[in-house]
């Protein structure tokens, strides 16, 4: 295993090593449980194999997490910069690329050559958008990184699921507006995710295309100009997707429409639980605070942190956005969910049981006191909340904030 060293005058010889170095090989063939079910079918003929990746994401994923538990390890910030630099790290998101291309083409190719009735072409394609949402994790990953190969390969990644926007949209509003009511990618207290798709989906979609015209009209370019980095992503989609429509017909048209949807689902899945009830709080400049690693709900369970280039250690990424997957710390007191993200995607499905879990946790929190003015609350759902959580004088643990300061 590579060990990584620094001679501090200070501390002596810092040495590290990642534990997970070999294990994030897992992030890069995830994608291909997608087309298990396949496989299954051609052994047993039953078309109840094409549920078995579902079966391993939403179920067989949260017991791992269980199984193999937590890991809150940091890498030594002496070493940040070598870990960084290690191109074994960059290269497993690079080949991920055209294996979701490979898994939506086998699957498409599947659906348009053989016989399977209409609930296995659905499941096949609620299969393919999930993992090609997963795609959007790649893309997460690449799109918020300084070098132009990288902000490319997002945009080739992102045209899998047909959402070119995801980038440009993330990185500068999402991250600008993140924990505060005039983010649509952030959820609030109260608001099921239901609710939430509503507002997030067309609210993203609309704020990166301002964002866009805003910028090419700065460059004194037309928004329609193939200068329009959405576009750019957009036209690959097309090209791949029409492909598929003229090669088989109308049931692409259905399986497309499914698969599409169901990757921005798997997207909007996770802003929902990933800033849940979360709130920056205005200072009297009329600007929110910056924002903090309690800004976002944190995961460390190893299982499905390994599967998604570490996505889970929310937290850190939120506070410093440009730190590469493997660099991504763990803090003290941080926002907690129970389990990965996986197996709360199915608690989020079900709002009673989503507000159960969470709800008590969110208002536990150092930083909201169990004080609601503490919270993002959704609209006409204070009341509600209110007489569950009565107003009370906020007193903070400044502690907590001491300790994240001391941590940044």
């Amino acid at each position: 295993m590579k060990v990584y060293t620094f001679d501090s005058p200070d501390k002596g010889q810092i040495t590290y090593r990642d534990s997970k170095r070999h294990l994030w090989l897992a992030s890069m063939v995830y994608p291909l449980v997608a087309v298990s079910g396949i496989g299954l079918y051609m052994v047993t003929g039953s078309e109840w194999s094409f549920l078995a990746p579902l079966v391993f994401i939403y179920g067989v994923s949260t017991l791992f997490d269980a199984i193999f538990g937590v890991d809150t390890s940091n890498p030594p910030e002496e070493l940040v910069s070598q870990l960084e630099e290690d191109r074994y790290y960059r290269w497993l998101t690079y080949l991920t690329i055209p294996i979701h291309y490979i898994v939506l083409l086998t699957l498409a190719i599947f659906v348009g050559t053989q016989s399977v009735s209409m609930l296995s072409v659905l499941a096949l394609a609620i299969t393919g958008g999930i993992y090609s949402g997963l795609g959007l994790v790649t893309a997460h990953e690449l799109g918020h990184k300084k070098s132009r190969l990288e902000r490319n390969l997002a945009k080739i990644v992102q045209a899998v699921p047909a959402y070119g926007h995801f980038c440009l949209e993330h990185n500068r509003g999402h991250h600008r507006d993140v924990a505060t009511p005039e983010d649509p990618a952030s959820s609030r207290m109260g608001e099921s995710i239901y609710q939430f798709v509503r507002r997030e989906i067309p609210g993203a979609f609309k704020r990166a295309w301002k964002i866009e015209n805003d910028r090419l009209e700065r460059n004194g370019k037309n928004v329609w100009s193939m200068d329009n980095e959405i576009l750019q992503s957009y036209a690959l989609t097309a090209v791949v997707q029409l492909a598929l429509i003229a090669s088989f017909g109308w049931i692409m048209v259905l399986f497309l429409a499914v698969h599409n949807f169901w990757a921005w689902w798997q997207l909007t899945s996770a802003n929902y639980i990933e800033h849940y009830g979360l709130l920056r709080k205005k200072e009297a400049s009329g600007r929110y605070e910056r924002c903090q690693p309690y800004h976002s709900w944190n995961a460390n369970h190893v299982f499905s942190n390994i599967l998604l280039f570490h996505l889970e250690r929310h937290s850190d990424h939120h506070a410093h956005p440009v730190r590469r997957y493997q660099c991504l710390r763990d803090f003290p007191e941080l926002p907690s969910l129970p389990t990965g993200y996986f197996g709360m995607f199915v608690a989020a499905y079900i709002p009673p049981l989503w507000y159960r879990i969470m709800d008590k946790r969110l208002m536990a929190l150092p930083h909201v006191a169990g004080n609601l003015d503490n919270v993002n609350v959704q609209p006409g759902k204070l009341d509600a909340l209110l007489a569950r959580y009565p107003r009370q004088a906020e007193v903070l643990d400044t502690s907590f904030h001491q300790t994240e300061a001391a941590a940044a």
